[in-house]
């Protein structure tokens, strides 16, 4: 499931608003904890000071000149598709939930398998920087554009958003409350710290830094796993049958795995994630280049295929993680039959639920190391975000447009625009503080899903250039438009219609917007025929 699922409340710095603990709480940071976060964040601007010697052209900029292990690759991926969202949201979902989430993860099986064996070979056979230069050479100049600029300005406000999410917790943990003056100084932290490592080496240095990060947020996840498990009386079997004993509102029990049930608003259901979320997922590691170029920095098709699988089963088992952790939270807090005098007392609500337990309930040391993988989840992501629209902008526009420069030149040009877009990600994050304030509910969660509007009109371009001999320039752009419109049709007419005609309109879940707004791009980019001596696979 694509990292951008969390919701925040109406009103931005209001501790009911964004679902976490008090903002007088004192987050408790020891020395030690502070010693655990400063090292984390200069390693990983020492390791990318030590990567910036490989760096000598746009290529080992952009792609590491093509020497990344498959593994590693993978990793990468694992841990920009976790973001902080995911690190504080899936804890949610079981928690006040089951496990349907992992529907959504499951559902990116498939599409991985179709990405696997014809988008990243396709990728490869053009030997292209970015994915959207296949575009051109299939359908022309304004299809790569058009996907290219789409892709840059979704991501722009989805990463700011989730830098802004990111920064929420972090400034909770780290300065015990949620004034403007903190979130700032969190989202900055973050962003300076992103910002030196991505500029000073590259891709490499993304997905070199990606791997340990990987591995502190997985480590957070096992500790806190191990601390509950210690804090809990009752046996792991115990736990178990509670659990699948334990019926929610909707009939189904804590531990259900598959909601058969037919539903246009359930995001987690089988039926959407099959059909609507597969697509997602599709759009995710086949056109979105924040993922994609992962799998570009391979030795072949093969093996950037072979990272592609490996991330996808990497992934379900971090979500697993996550997920258990809201289990084990649940029957912390809700259930004092299996706590006896080992329970806590009052229970916070589930958004504030990891968090609380994290100021609580863990040691010095481990909560030092808490904080450090939520800046490992905000940072990877970032980081991510930073290199890949640095390349589509240099790659797909300023070279194409400035032609015959050195290639120093360009290697300028590129860790210029990666402080750009790392800027723009910060000033944006730091104004959702303000903005959330002022535009209520609809501001964070149409920046936490925008990458739908893109992500339509994109897939619809990428199927057609690549499964079919149809397709223009003009009919790619008009897809992308068609798609975003379908998308915001869906989005606010439920609103506009009980606002204005007091009509109850059912309100899509993301996997059925993505699957009717992909269908009518699709028609609009097929409804020119392609020139046949352009036409793809070959």
């Amino acid at each position: 499931m694509n990292r951008d699922a969390i919701r925040q409340s109406p009103r931005g710095r209001s501790d009911e608003s964004v679902g976490l603990p008090p903002t007088d709480v004192q987050s408790g940071f020891t020395a030690l904890d502070w010693a655990i976060v400063g090292v984390y964040l200069l390693s990983m601007v020492g390791l990318g000071a030590w990567l910036s010697r490989r760096q000598t052209d746009t290529r080992a900029y952009f792609l590491s000149g093509g020497k990344i292990p498959a593994w590693a690759a993978a990793v990468s991926v694992v841990a920009t598709s976790v973001s902080a969202a995911t690190f504080i949201g899936a804890p949610e979902q079981s928690y006040t939930g089951n496990l349907t989430y992992l529907a959504g993860v499951l559902s990116s099986v498939i599409a991985v398998i179709v990405v696997a064996v014809w988008f990243i070979p396709a990728f490869y056979r053009e030997k292209v920087t970015t994915v959207y230069e296949l575009l051109e050479r299939r359908l022309g100049v304004k299809a790569r554009r058009g996907c290219s600029g789409a892709f840059m300005l979704g991501r722009l406000l989805a990463s700011g958003a989730r830098l802004y999410i990111a920064a929420i917790p972090v400034s909770l943990i780290a300065f015990g409350d949620l004034s403007t003056g903190h979130l700032a100084a969190s989202i900055a932290i973050a962003a300076v710290a992103s910002i030196l490592y991505t500029v000073l080496g590259g891709l490499d240095a993304v997905i070199w830094t990606e791997v340990p990060q990987a591995l502190l947020f997985v480590f957070a996840a096992v500790a806190a796993i191990g601390i509950l498990l210690w804090h809990i009386p009752a046996g792991v079997s115990e736990i178990a049958g509670a659990l699948a004993r334990t019926t929610l509102p909707d009939a189904t029990s804590k531990l259900t795995l598959f909601d058969t049930r037919f539903s246009l608003t359930s995001d987690f259901s089988v039926w959407s994630a099959l059909i609507g979320l597969t697509l997602f997922n599709l759009a995710v590691y086949g056109t979105d280049h924040d993922l994609a170029q992962r799998m570009l920095t391979c030795k072949s098709a093969a093996k950037g295929s072979q990272s592609a699988l490996l991330s996808n089963a990497l992934g379900l088992g971090v979500a697993a993680l996550f997920l258990v952790i809201g289990l084990l939270l649940y029957v912390f807090y809700q259930r004092p039959d299996l706590m006896g005098d080992a329970a806590p007392g009052s229970a916070p609500e589930g958004r504030k639920v990891f968090l609380s337990f994290i100021l609580d309930h863990t040691p010095p040391g481990v909560r030092g190391l808490m904080l450090a993988g939520l800046f490992a989840a905000a940072m990877s992501s970032l980081a991510s975000s930073m290199q890949a629209m640095a390349s589509t902008l240099v790659c797909d526009f300023y070279r194409p447009l400035r032609p015959g420069r050195d290639e120093a030149h360009y290697l300028r040009v590129s860790r210029g625009a990666v402080v750009l877009w790392g800027v723009l990600l910060a000033l944006f994050a730091v104004a959702c503080i303000a903005l959330q304030e002022s535009s209520g509910k609809g501001l964070i969660p149409f920046a936490m899903e925008v990458m739908l509007y893109a992500y339509t009109g994109m897939l619809a371009v990428f199927v057609t250039a690549i499964f079919t001999r149809r397709g223009t320039g003009a009919s790619a752009v008009a897809a992308l438009w068609a798609g975003a419109i379908a998308t915001a049709a869906m989005q606010f007419a439920p609103i506009l219609a009980k606002k204005w005609w007091h009509i109850d309109v059912i309100a899509l879940s993301l996997g059925w917007k993505m699957f009717i707004g992909t269908a009518i791009a699709l028609a609009v980019c097929l409804s020119a025929r392609g020139a046949a001596d352009r036409a793809y696979p070959r």
